[in-house]
Protein backbone atom coordinates (compact mmCIF):
# COMPACT_ATOMS: atom_id res chain seq x y z
CA UNK A 1 0.00 0.00 0.00
CA UNK A 2 1.25 3.43 -1.02
CA UNK A 3 2.36 6.27 1.86
CA UNK A 4 -0.55 8.28 0.57
CA UNK A 5 -3.18 5.74 0.21
CA UNK A 6 -2.70 4.21 3.82
CA UNK A 7 -2.54 8.53 5.46
CA UNK A 8 -5.97 8.83 3.77
CA UNK A 9 -7.14 5.68 5.44
CA UNK A 10 -6.07 6.26 9.41
CA UNK A 11 -7.61 10.05 8.16
CA UNK A 12 -11.25 8.33 7.53
CA UNK A 13 -11.29 5.34 9.61
CA UNK A 14 -8.74 5.84 12.01
CA UNK A 15 -6.12 2.59 13.08
CA UNK A 16 -7.89 -0.95 13.21
CA UNK A 17 -7.96 -1.00 16.94
CA UNK A 18 -10.14 2.04 16.46
CA UNK A 19 -12.35 0.77 13.92
CA UNK A 20 -12.94 -2.18 15.78
CA UNK A 21 -14.11 -0.50 18.58
CA UNK A 22 -16.33 2.06 16.37
CA UNK A 23 -18.56 -1.47 15.42
CA UNK A 24 -18.55 -2.70 18.84
CA UNK A 25 -20.21 0.23 19.57
CA UNK A 26 -22.61 0.76 16.84
CA UNK A 27 -23.93 -2.79 17.44
CA UNK A 28 -24.72 -2.10 21.62
CA UNK A 29 -26.59 1.32 19.82
CA UNK A 30 -28.51 -0.82 17.42
CA UNK A 31 -29.51 -3.85 19.84
CA UNK A 32 -30.58 -1.29 22.62
CA UNK A 33 -32.89 0.66 20.63
CA UNK A 34 -34.56 -2.15 19.33
CA UNK A 35 -35.24 -3.67 22.60
CA UNK A 36 -36.43 -0.24 23.57
CA UNK A 37 -38.90 -0.27 20.32
CA UNK A 38 -40.38 -3.69 21.41
CA UNK A 39 -40.94 -2.66 24.80
CA UNK A 40 -43.27 0.41 23.06
CA UNK A 41 -44.86 -1.80 20.97
CA UNK A 42 -45.95 -4.09 23.58
CA UNK A 43 -47.00 -1.44 26.09
CA UNK A 44 -48.99 -0.21 23.12
CA UNK A 45 -50.91 -3.76 22.78
CA UNK A 46 -50.90 -3.91 26.74
CA UNK A 47 -53.09 -0.32 26.40
CA UNK A 48 -56.82 -0.48 25.25
CA UNK A 49 -57.27 2.03 22.77
CA UNK A 50 -59.26 5.20 23.57
CA UNK A 51 -63.04 5.30 22.81
CA UNK A 52 -64.03 7.27 20.20
CA UNK A 53 -66.72 10.15 20.53
CA UNK A 54 -69.51 9.76 18.28
CA UNK A 55 -69.51 11.51 15.15
CA UNK A 56 -73.54 12.07 16.13
CA UNK A 57 -75.83 11.11 19.23
CA UNK A 58 -79.51 10.71 18.58
CA UNK A 59 -82.36 11.22 20.93
CA UNK A 60 -84.22 8.74 20.64
CA UNK A 61 -81.33 6.43 20.72
CA UNK A 62 -81.60 6.52 24.40
CA UNK A 63 -85.57 5.54 24.46
CA UNK A 64 -86.39 1.84 24.14
CA UNK A 65 -88.31 1.05 21.01
CA UNK A 66 -92.00 -0.54 21.60
CA UNK A 67 -93.15 -2.40 19.25
CA UNK A 68 -96.71 -2.87 18.26
CA UNK A 69 -98.09 -6.28 19.44
CA UNK A 70 -101.80 -5.78 17.46
CA UNK A 71 -100.26 -6.77 14.34
CA UNK A 72 -101.33 -10.32 13.49
CA UNK A 73 -97.79 -12.25 13.57
CA UNK A 74 -97.42 -11.01 16.86
CA UNK A 75 -100.97 -10.91 18.78
CA UNK A 76 -100.32 -14.97 19.73
CA UNK A 77 -97.54 -13.57 21.81
CA UNK A 78 -99.79 -11.34 23.78
CA UNK A 79 -100.97 -12.40 27.61
CA UNK A 80 -103.32 -10.15 27.72
CA UNK A 81 -105.23 -7.75 25.50
CA UNK A 82 -103.54 -4.58 27.25
CA UNK A 83 -100.38 -5.59 26.12
CA UNK A 84 -100.84 -3.32 22.54
CA UNK A 85 -97.58 -2.19 22.53
CA UNK A 86 -93.86 -4.26 23.84
CA UNK A 87 -90.66 -3.46 24.41
CA UNK A 88 -88.01 -5.60 22.00
CA UNK A 89 -86.28 -7.17 25.07
CA UNK A 90 -89.48 -8.63 26.46
CA UNK A 91 -90.99 -9.67 22.89
CA UNK A 92 -87.49 -11.31 22.24
CA UNK A 93 -88.03 -13.23 25.66
CA UNK A 94 -91.87 -14.09 25.04
CA UNK A 95 -90.17 -16.11 21.46
CA UNK A 96 -87.57 -17.69 23.37
CA UNK A 97 -90.65 -18.99 26.33
CA UNK A 98 -92.73 -20.49 23.08
CA UNK A 99 -89.98 -21.93 21.89
CA UNK A 100 -88.65 -23.57 25.09
CA UNK A 101 -92.25 -24.64 25.63
CA UNK A 102 -92.62 -25.95 22.03
CA UNK A 103 -89.44 -28.10 23.01
CA UNK A 104 -90.13 -29.67 26.03
CA UNK A 105 -87.30 -27.23 27.16
CA UNK A 106 -83.97 -25.49 26.36
CA UNK A 107 -81.92 -28.23 23.56
CA UNK A 108 -78.64 -29.63 23.76
CA UNK A 109 -77.69 -27.56 21.14
CA UNK A 110 -78.62 -24.38 21.94
CA UNK A 111 -77.03 -24.76 25.96
CA UNK A 112 -73.95 -23.25 27.08
CA UNK A 113 -70.58 -25.11 27.10
CA UNK A 114 -70.43 -24.41 30.50
CA UNK A 115 -73.58 -25.88 30.94
CA UNK A 116 -72.63 -28.91 29.13
CA UNK A 117 -69.33 -29.90 31.03
CA UNK A 118 -71.68 -29.50 34.00
CA UNK A 119 -74.10 -32.13 32.79
CA UNK A 120 -70.93 -34.57 31.84
CA UNK A 121 -69.96 -34.39 35.59
CA UNK A 122 -73.38 -34.53 36.81
CA UNK A 123 -73.83 -38.17 35.42
CA UNK A 124 -71.72 -39.26 37.46
CA UNK A 125 -73.90 -37.93 40.34
CA UNK A 126 -77.05 -39.74 42.20
CA UNK A 127 -80.30 -40.02 40.95
CA UNK A 128 -81.68 -37.48 43.34
CA UNK A 129 -79.00 -34.71 42.01
CA UNK A 130 -79.85 -35.80 38.46
CA UNK A 131 -83.42 -34.31 39.20
CA UNK A 132 -82.32 -31.60 41.22
CA UNK A 133 -80.10 -30.31 38.02
CA UNK A 134 -83.43 -30.65 36.01
CA UNK A 135 -85.49 -28.59 37.61
CA UNK A 136 -83.05 -25.85 37.67
CA UNK A 137 -82.39 -26.35 33.74
CA UNK A 138 -86.13 -25.79 32.62
CA UNK A 139 -88.16 -22.77 32.56
CA UNK A 140 -91.58 -22.36 32.91
CA UNK A 141 -94.23 -24.28 35.64
CA UNK A 142 -92.32 -27.18 36.40
CA UNK A 143 -94.87 -28.31 39.32
CA UNK A 144 -97.18 -29.45 36.93
CA UNK A 145 -98.73 -29.01 33.63
CA UNK A 146 -101.63 -26.16 33.14
CA UNK A 147 -105.08 -27.12 33.66
CA UNK A 148 -106.23 -25.27 30.58
CA UNK A 149 -105.12 -26.93 27.72
CA UNK A 150 -102.35 -24.76 26.01
CA UNK A 151 -102.42 -23.53 21.90
CA UNK A 152 -100.31 -23.84 19.34
CA UNK A 153 -98.78 -27.63 19.65
CA UNK A 154 -101.11 -30.34 21.20
CA UNK A 155 -99.34 -33.48 22.91
CA UNK A 156 -100.04 -36.34 21.37
CA UNK A 157 -99.04 -40.01 20.47
CA UNK A 158 -100.50 -42.29 17.89
CA UNK A 159 -101.33 -45.71 19.17
CA UNK A 160 -101.98 -48.91 17.95
CA UNK A 161 -105.67 -49.05 15.97
CA UNK A 162 -108.92 -49.45 18.49
CA UNK A 163 -110.22 -52.17 16.21
CA UNK A 164 -106.53 -53.47 15.73
CA UNK A 165 -107.31 -56.92 16.89
CA UNK A 166 -110.58 -56.98 13.97
CA UNK A 167 -110.70 -54.23 11.23
CA UNK A 168 -113.24 -53.39 9.36
CA UNK A 169 -114.02 -55.35 5.97
CA UNK A 170 -115.70 -52.28 4.55
CA UNK A 171 -116.25 -48.73 5.83
CA UNK A 172 -116.63 -47.61 9.19
CA UNK A 173 -119.47 -45.55 10.40
CA UNK A 174 -118.96 -45.21 13.88
CA UNK A 175 -116.58 -45.04 16.74
CA UNK A 176 -117.72 -44.26 20.22
CA UNK A 177 -116.11 -44.14 23.60
CA UNK A 178 -118.56 -46.11 26.24
CA UNK A 179 -119.73 -43.33 28.75
CA UNK A 180 -118.43 -45.38 31.67
CA UNK A 181 -116.15 -47.84 30.76
CA UNK A 182 -112.85 -47.88 29.21
CA UNK A 183 -114.23 -49.18 26.03
CA UNK A 184 -115.03 -48.39 23.03
CA UNK A 185 -117.34 -49.30 20.16
CA UNK A 186 -117.02 -49.37 16.23
CA UNK A 187 -119.53 -50.40 13.58
CA UNK A 188 -120.00 -50.33 9.85
CA UNK A 189 -121.02 -51.09 6.42
CA UNK A 190 -119.89 -55.30 7.22
CA UNK A 191 -122.85 -55.76 9.25
CA UNK A 192 -120.68 -55.82 12.27
CA UNK A 193 -120.70 -53.90 16.02
CA UNK A 194 -117.80 -54.41 17.74
CA UNK A 195 -116.17 -53.60 21.37
CA UNK A 196 -112.52 -53.12 22.25
CA UNK A 197 -111.01 -52.40 25.55
CA UNK A 198 -109.03 -49.87 25.61
CA UNK A 199 -105.18 -49.78 26.41
CA UNK A 200 -103.79 -48.04 23.65
CA UNK A 201 -100.85 -50.75 23.58
CA UNK A 202 -103.05 -54.45 22.30
CA UNK A 203 -106.87 -53.09 22.75
CA UNK A 204 -108.09 -56.69 23.04
CA UNK A 205 -111.33 -57.26 21.70
CA UNK A 206 -114.39 -58.04 24.24
CA UNK A 207 -117.03 -59.68 21.32
CA UNK A 208 -118.36 -58.66 18.00
CA UNK A 209 -122.06 -58.85 17.14
CA UNK A 210 -122.76 -59.67 13.84
CA UNK A 211 -126.54 -58.08 12.19
CA UNK A 212 -127.43 -60.59 9.31
CA UNK A 213 -128.08 -58.28 5.76
CA UNK A 214 -127.87 -55.05 8.16
CA UNK A 215 -125.01 -52.74 7.30
CA UNK A 216 -124.82 -50.09 9.91
CA UNK A 217 -125.03 -46.66 9.28
CA UNK A 218 -124.94 -45.34 12.74
CA UNK A 219 -124.53 -47.21 16.03
CA UNK A 220 -125.07 -44.91 19.61
CA UNK A 221 -124.46 -46.47 23.24
CA UNK A 222 -127.38 -45.38 25.36
CA UNK A 223 -127.13 -42.44 28.49
CA UNK A 224 -126.10 -45.68 30.96
CA UNK A 225 -124.25 -47.58 28.25
CA UNK A 226 -126.00 -50.15 28.96
CA UNK A 227 -127.24 -50.70 25.31
CA UNK A 228 -126.72 -49.92 21.79
CA UNK A 229 -129.14 -48.76 19.27
CA UNK A 230 -128.13 -49.17 15.53
CA UNK A 231 -129.88 -48.34 12.56
CA UNK A 232 -129.66 -49.43 9.16
CA UNK A 233 -129.20 -48.13 5.18
CA UNK A 234 -132.07 -48.73 3.90
CA UNK A 235 -135.37 -49.13 5.87
CA UNK A 236 -136.96 -48.16 8.91
CA UNK A 237 -136.06 -51.08 10.70
CA UNK A 238 -133.10 -51.11 13.96
CA UNK A 239 -132.03 -52.89 16.87
CA UNK A 240 -131.10 -52.91 20.02
CA UNK A 241 -128.17 -54.70 21.68
CA UNK A 242 -128.82 -55.35 25.54
CA UNK A 243 -125.41 -55.66 26.64
CA UNK A 244 -126.22 -56.67 30.34
CA UNK A 245 -128.75 -59.32 28.92
CA UNK A 246 -126.60 -60.25 25.62
CA UNK A 247 -129.94 -59.82 23.62
CA UNK A 248 -130.00 -58.27 20.33
CA UNK A 249 -133.77 -56.81 20.07
CA UNK A 250 -134.84 -55.94 16.62
CA UNK A 251 -137.14 -53.21 16.26
CA UNK A 252 -139.38 -53.26 12.66
CA UNK A 253 -141.73 -50.33 13.48
CA UNK A 254 -141.97 -47.93 15.76
CA UNK A 255 -145.50 -46.73 16.84
CA UNK A 256 -146.71 -43.16 15.90
CA UNK A 257 -143.74 -43.12 13.02
CA UNK A 258 -144.68 -43.08 9.23
CA UNK A 259 -141.52 -43.29 7.35
CA UNK A 260 -139.96 -45.21 5.07
CA UNK A 261 -136.28 -45.57 6.84
CA UNK A 262 -134.53 -44.22 9.70
CA UNK A 263 -130.88 -43.54 9.26
CA UNK A 264 -129.99 -40.85 11.88
CA UNK A 265 -130.84 -40.21 15.16
CA UNK A 266 -129.35 -39.16 18.31
CA UNK A 267 -130.09 -40.36 22.18
CA UNK A 268 -130.29 -37.43 24.70
CA UNK A 269 -128.06 -37.02 27.44
CA UNK A 270 -130.45 -38.10 29.85
CA UNK A 271 -131.77 -41.42 28.40
CA UNK A 272 -135.14 -40.61 27.81
CA UNK A 273 -135.44 -39.53 24.34
CA UNK A 274 -134.29 -40.60 20.70
CA UNK A 275 -134.62 -38.23 18.17
CA UNK A 276 -135.16 -39.75 14.55
CA UNK A 277 -134.77 -37.95 11.80
CA UNK A 278 -137.55 -37.95 9.10
CA UNK A 279 -138.04 -37.25 5.36
CA UNK A 280 -139.08 -33.81 4.54
CA UNK A 281 -137.37 -31.48 7.58
CA UNK A 282 -140.00 -33.65 10.19
CA UNK A 283 -137.93 -34.82 13.16
CA UNK A 284 -139.57 -37.35 15.74
CA UNK A 285 -138.84 -37.49 19.56
CA UNK A 286 -139.47 -41.07 20.67
CA UNK A 287 -139.44 -41.91 24.03
CA UNK A 288 -137.16 -44.95 25.05
CA UNK A 289 -139.03 -46.40 27.64
CA UNK A 290 -142.00 -47.37 25.32
CA UNK A 291 -140.49 -47.06 22.04
CA UNK A 292 -143.49 -44.61 20.58
CA UNK A 293 -143.43 -41.40 18.85
CA UNK A 294 -144.36 -38.53 21.38
CA UNK A 295 -143.87 -35.25 19.48
CA UNK A 296 -143.04 -34.44 16.19
CA UNK A 297 -140.94 -31.18 14.86
CA UNK A 298 -140.79 -29.60 11.21
CA UNK A 299 -138.41 -27.49 9.60
CA UNK A 300 -137.57 -25.98 5.95
CA UNK A 301 -135.78 -27.55 3.56
CA UNK A 302 -134.50 -31.15 4.93
CA UNK A 303 -132.40 -32.15 8.41
CA UNK A 304 -128.81 -32.29 7.75
CA UNK A 305 -127.89 -32.53 11.34
CA UNK A 306 -129.16 -33.03 14.85
CA UNK A 307 -127.97 -32.39 18.31
CA UNK A 308 -129.20 -32.21 22.11
CA UNK A 309 -128.15 -29.93 24.84
CA UNK A 310 -125.91 -30.95 27.70
CA UNK A 311 -129.43 -31.34 29.81
CA UNK A 312 -131.69 -32.40 27.54
CA UNK A 313 -134.00 -29.54 27.29
CA UNK A 314 -133.04 -28.38 24.16
CA UNK A 315 -132.27 -29.47 20.52
CA UNK A 316 -130.46 -28.05 17.75
CA UNK A 317 -131.29 -28.80 14.22
CA UNK A 318 -129.74 -28.17 11.35
CA UNK A 319 -131.33 -27.52 7.75
CA UNK A 320 -129.76 -28.10 4.00
CA UNK A 321 -130.90 -24.61 3.37
CA UNK A 322 -128.30 -23.10 5.99
CA UNK A 323 -130.51 -22.52 9.02
CA UNK A 324 -130.73 -23.49 12.52
CA UNK A 325 -133.18 -24.25 14.71
CA UNK A 326 -133.73 -24.49 18.92
CA UNK A 327 -136.32 -26.23 19.84
CA UNK A 328 -137.67 -26.82 23.29
CA UNK A 329 -138.39 -30.68 24.27
CA UNK A 330 -141.02 -30.15 26.96
CA UNK A 331 -143.06 -28.02 24.95
CA UNK A 332 -142.26 -28.40 21.45
CA UNK A 333 -141.98 -25.52 20.77
CA UNK A 334 -139.35 -23.14 18.33
CA UNK A 335 -137.39 -21.10 20.88
CA UNK A 336 -135.40 -19.37 18.13
CA UNK A 337 -134.35 -19.62 14.32
CA UNK A 338 -131.29 -18.14 12.83
CA UNK A 339 -129.21 -18.84 9.43
CA UNK A 340 -125.53 -19.48 9.87
CA UNK A 341 -123.49 -16.97 8.48
CA UNK A 342 -122.34 -17.44 4.85
CA UNK A 343 -123.80 -20.66 4.80
CA UNK A 344 -125.50 -21.73 1.31
CA UNK A 345 -125.92 -25.53 2.27
CA UNK A 346 -125.64 -26.96 5.79
CA UNK A 347 -123.81 -30.53 6.32
CA UNK A 348 -123.05 -30.96 10.31
CA UNK A 349 -124.02 -29.67 13.59
CA UNK A 350 -122.57 -29.79 17.34
CA UNK A 351 -123.25 -28.57 20.95
CA UNK A 352 -120.83 -28.46 23.51
CA UNK A 353 -121.93 -30.49 26.78
CA UNK A 354 -121.46 -27.36 29.35
CA UNK A 355 -123.85 -25.56 26.82
CA UNK A 356 -121.46 -22.74 25.75
CA UNK A 357 -120.83 -22.94 22.20
CA UNK A 358 -122.34 -24.27 19.33
CA UNK A 359 -120.81 -24.71 15.87
CA UNK A 360 -122.05 -25.11 12.46
CA UNK A 361 -120.54 -26.72 9.59
CA UNK A 362 -121.09 -26.18 5.81
CA UNK A 363 -120.53 -27.66 2.60
CA UNK A 364 -117.53 -24.91 1.57
CA UNK A 365 -115.84 -26.47 4.34
CA UNK A 366 -116.19 -23.38 6.62
CA UNK A 367 -116.84 -24.02 10.45
CA UNK A 368 -118.83 -21.07 12.74
CA UNK A 369 -118.46 -21.25 16.04
CA UNK A 370 -121.51 -19.51 18.15
CA UNK A 371 -122.21 -18.69 21.47
CA UNK A 372 -125.38 -21.03 22.47
CA UNK A 373 -126.87 -18.18 24.96
CA UNK A 374 -126.13 -15.70 21.59
CA UNK A 375 -128.11 -18.22 19.67
CA UNK A 376 -131.10 -17.96 21.82
CA UNK A 377 -131.46 -14.30 22.30
CA UNK A 378 -130.62 -12.74 18.42
CA UNK A 379 -132.28 -13.44 15.35
CA UNK A 380 -128.89 -13.03 13.34
CA UNK A 381 -126.39 -14.28 15.76
CA UNK A 382 -122.37 -13.07 14.88
CA UNK A 383 -119.74 -16.44 14.97
CA UNK A 384 -117.46 -15.94 17.52
CA UNK A 385 -114.67 -17.68 14.99
CA UNK A 386 -115.11 -19.04 11.19
CA UNK A 387 -112.67 -22.10 11.21
CA UNK A 388 -111.41 -21.99 7.17
CA UNK A 389 -108.99 -24.94 7.44
CA UNK A 390 -111.02 -27.45 5.68
CA UNK A 391 -111.48 -27.10 1.63
CA UNK A 392 -114.04 -29.40 1.46
CA UNK A 393 -117.67 -29.92 3.16
CA UNK A 394 -117.38 -30.20 6.58
CA UNK A 395 -119.36 -33.58 7.35
CA UNK A 396 -118.18 -34.50 11.32
CA UNK A 397 -117.99 -32.33 14.10
CA UNK A 398 -117.47 -32.64 17.90
CA UNK A 399 -116.82 -31.18 20.68
CA UNK A 400 -114.54 -32.87 23.80
CA UNK A 401 -116.28 -33.18 26.92
CA UNK A 402 -114.49 -30.34 28.82
CA UNK A 403 -115.03 -27.71 25.86
CA UNK A 404 -111.38 -27.38 25.14
CA UNK A 405 -111.08 -28.96 21.70
CA UNK A 406 -113.48 -28.67 18.84
CA UNK A 407 -112.81 -31.67 16.21
CA UNK A 408 -113.63 -30.98 12.48
CA UNK A 409 -113.35 -32.79 9.74
CA UNK A 410 -114.51 -33.73 5.96
CA UNK A 411 -115.06 -37.47 4.01
CA UNK A 412 -114.11 -36.03 0.74
CA UNK A 413 -110.30 -35.78 1.22
CA UNK A 414 -107.73 -37.59 3.03
CA UNK A 415 -106.36 -36.45 5.88
CA UNK A 416 -108.79 -33.72 5.94
CA UNK A 417 -109.25 -33.36 10.12
CA UNK A 418 -108.75 -30.48 12.45
CA UNK A 419 -108.32 -29.99 15.96
CA UNK A 420 -109.56 -26.16 17.08
CA UNK A 421 -108.56 -25.21 20.16
CA UNK A 422 -111.06 -23.13 22.76
CA UNK A 423 -110.99 -20.27 23.44
CA UNK A 424 -108.35 -19.32 21.15
CA UNK A 425 -110.60 -20.49 18.05
CA UNK A 426 -106.71 -21.48 16.64
CA UNK A 427 -106.09 -24.69 14.86
CA UNK A 428 -103.21 -27.14 16.39
CA UNK A 429 -100.47 -27.04 14.09
CA UNK A 430 -98.93 -30.28 14.94
CA UNK A 431 -102.12 -32.65 14.13
CA UNK A 432 -102.38 -34.12 11.76
CA UNK A 433 -98.86 -35.71 11.57
CA UNK A 434 -97.08 -33.24 8.70
CA UNK A 435 -96.17 -35.38 5.34
CA UNK A 436 -97.95 -38.67 6.64
CA UNK A 437 -101.29 -40.41 6.16
CA UNK A 438 -102.74 -42.06 9.13
CA UNK A 439 -106.44 -40.71 9.05
CA UNK A 440 -107.30 -41.04 5.62
CA UNK A 441 -110.81 -39.98 5.35
CA UNK A 442 -112.31 -39.43 8.54
CA UNK A 443 -116.41 -40.66 8.73
CA UNK A 444 -117.06 -40.19 12.50
CA UNK A 445 -115.02 -38.77 15.27
CA UNK A 446 -114.90 -39.04 18.95
CA UNK A 447 -113.19 -38.37 22.52
CA UNK A 448 -113.12 -40.47 25.13
CA UNK A 449 -115.24 -39.54 28.66
CA UNK A 450 -112.08 -37.61 30.27
CA UNK A 451 -110.43 -36.96 26.64
CA UNK A 452 -107.78 -39.01 27.31
CA UNK A 453 -108.33 -40.55 23.80
CA UNK A 454 -109.34 -39.42 20.40
CA UNK A 455 -110.66 -41.98 17.95
CA UNK A 456 -111.20 -41.50 13.88
CA UNK A 457 -113.75 -43.82 11.92
CA UNK A 458 -112.32 -43.90 8.63
CA UNK A 459 -112.99 -45.54 5.06
CA UNK A 460 -110.49 -47.97 5.36
CA UNK A 461 -111.94 -50.38 8.30
CA UNK A 462 -109.73 -48.29 11.07
CA UNK A 463 -110.80 -46.60 14.05
CA UNK A 464 -107.48 -44.47 14.26
CA UNK A 465 -106.32 -43.70 18.00
CA UNK A 466 -104.43 -40.83 19.07
CA UNK A 467 -103.53 -40.51 23.14
CA UNK A 468 -104.06 -36.85 24.00
CA UNK A 469 -100.97 -36.37 26.91
CA UNK A 470 -102.22 -33.28 28.34
CA UNK A 471 -105.20 -34.93 29.97
CA UNK A 472 -104.55 -37.91 32.56
CA UNK A 473 -107.72 -40.02 32.58
CA UNK A 474 -109.31 -42.07 29.78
Amino acid sequence: MEPEEERLRQLVFGTEDELLGKLEESDEEQAQESSSDSEEENESRLQLPAKRKAAWEDEDDAEEEEIDMTHRFRKDFKKSDAESTMSKKKLQQRLKEQFQRAMGGTPSWAETSVKKSKKKVDDDDDEEDDEDDELLKKTGNYVGSSESLPKGIIKLKKCLNANSENPSEDRLTTVQFHPSAQVVMTAGLDHTISLFQVDGKTNPKIQSIHLERFPVNKACFTANGEQVVATGMKNKLFYIYDMIEGKVIPVPRVRGLNEQRVKEFEVSPDGEFMLLTGSSGYLHLMTMKTREVVRSLKINGNVCATAFTGDSSKIFSSSDEGEVYIWDVKSSKCLNRFVDEGCVTGTSLAVSRDGLYVACGSQSGVVNIYSQKTCLKESSPKPLKAVMNLLTPATSLRFNPNSEILAIASRAEDEANRLVHIPSFTVFSNFPLFRKTTIYRSHCLDFSPNSGFYSVANNKGHAVLFRLLHYKDF
